[in-house]
């Protein structure tokens, strides 16, 4: 019978936990795109306690390579809409 009432009490704490989690999500997903990004970034960021030196590194290499070549015209930027409904087809196979 203890089981029974830890397993009840267990459920009860997950579905309030859920049920917060959802009422926040919509409190966030209210919010200005930059907010949002903001949040959404320090979430990431909260995930991963780690910091791999030689990967950040890397990425700071590849980043000023990147905003080179988009500032140096040699790409073609694409808009997130155009990228986002190419991205809804592909798994079609269209």
């Amino acid at each position: 019978m203890g089981g029974q009432t830890h397993l009840s009490c267990v459920r009860t704490y997950n579905l309030r936990k859920t049920q917060e989690a959802h009422e926040l999500l919509e409190k966030v997903l209210a919010l200005s795109e930059n907010e949002r990004a903001e949040i959404a970034g320090n979430l990431i960021s909260s995930l991963d306690t780690t910091v791999d030196v030689d990967a950040d590194a890397a990425w700071q290499q590849e980043i000023t390579r990147r905003l080179h070549e988009v500032q140096s015209g040699e790409v073609k930027t694409i808009p997130w809409e155009e990228v986002r409904q190419k991205g809804r087809t592909l798994p079609d196979g269209r």
